[in-house]
């Protein structure tokens, strides 16, 4: 409670709610589509857009979400070009984006170097109540297409071809869905960083993969698991006085071996059991 009496704490914790929400609901289709670099693709070109802001002398936050948007539609473009070798989409924007920041960040002067370097970090105790707005905006958005669009991403996560011949606009939804991604990366940066980003938006899913048994159950478990995270990270980083996103990436982190352990010794312990009424 004495956390809650702090200003900028509270709306860390209304922060850290939303990003809980967003990262890891968007996170399980990512994984499951087996495009989890995409989030850290992403992530590294939204520095260009930060740089550009920077030169440009206008908001980093509108290039960063411009920049980022475009990346991603180039992203769904170059998958469909190198349909068996995906992976070359993402080292092409991942080197792109992180060589135009670093010519912006040059032709600036080195001036916006340090400016660039809060965006790599990011900080969700110095979150304004405009980011506030921009993310309870975008998690509202997030759940109603989830409720409304269910059905059709879980037939395209799992099978492209299927969703193409159920009539479904595979490339127009495949494309919306990185778009959405994308402007969700360049909200949340400036608040979890972009060398972390990509963590908070995978591990959840990861680590609800282990655990739930249907589609709906590892969507909620990922909620769930983003927000115990998120909330103890936060809590953590402000006793121990370390960085709040790298403090929520560790928690995420031993929260997944502590699962893989406890899943490995359970399996194991079920085997003996079985082995023992075979006997």
């Amino acid at each position: 409670m004495a956390l809650l009496s702090l200003e900028f704490m509270r709306r860390a914790f209304l922060a850290a709610l939303f990003i809980a929400g967003i990262a890891p609901m968007l996170g399980v289709f990512l994984v499951l589509r087996r495009q989890s670099l995409m989030a850290d693709t992403l992530s590294h070109v939204s520095l260009a857009g930060v740089a550009l802001g920077f030169v440009l002398n206008i908001n980093p936050n509108l290039t960063t979400m411009m920049i980022v948007v475009l990346a991603a539609i180039i992203l769904e473009y170059l998958r469909t070009i190198y349909r068996t070798y995906s992976e070359i989409s993402i080292a092409i924007l991942m080197a792109g984006g992180l060589a135009l920041a670093l010519v912006l960040m040059n032709l600036n002067g080195g001036n916006s170097s340090l400016s660039v370097q809060s965006y790599l970090f990011g900080s969700i105790v110095t979150i304004t109540t405009e980011q506030l707005y921009f993310l309870g905006i975008l998690f509202g958005i997030i759940v109603l297409l989830f409720f409304f669009f269910r059905r059709p991403m879980y037939v395209l996560t799992f099978d492209e071809d299927t969703a193409e011949v159920d009539g479904l606009p595979v490339r127009l939804m495949s494309m919306c869905f990185n778009i959405l991604t994308g402007i969700a990366i360049a909200i949340m940066i400036p608040i979890a960083g972009a060398l972390l980003i990509s963590a908070i938006m995978v591990l959840p899913a990861a680590i609800s993969m282990r655990l739930g048994k249907s589609f709906t159950a590892v969507i909620a478990m990922s909620v769930v698991v983003g927000l115990v995270g998120m909330t103890s990270g936060l809590v953590g980083s402000f006793y121990l006085s370390t960085p709040p996103g790298a403090m929520i990436t560790l928690v995420f982190i031993a929260i997944f071996l502590l699962v893989q352990l406890t899943r490995t010794f359970v399996i194991q312990w079920q085997r003996k059991k079985r082995q023992r009424k075979s006997f």
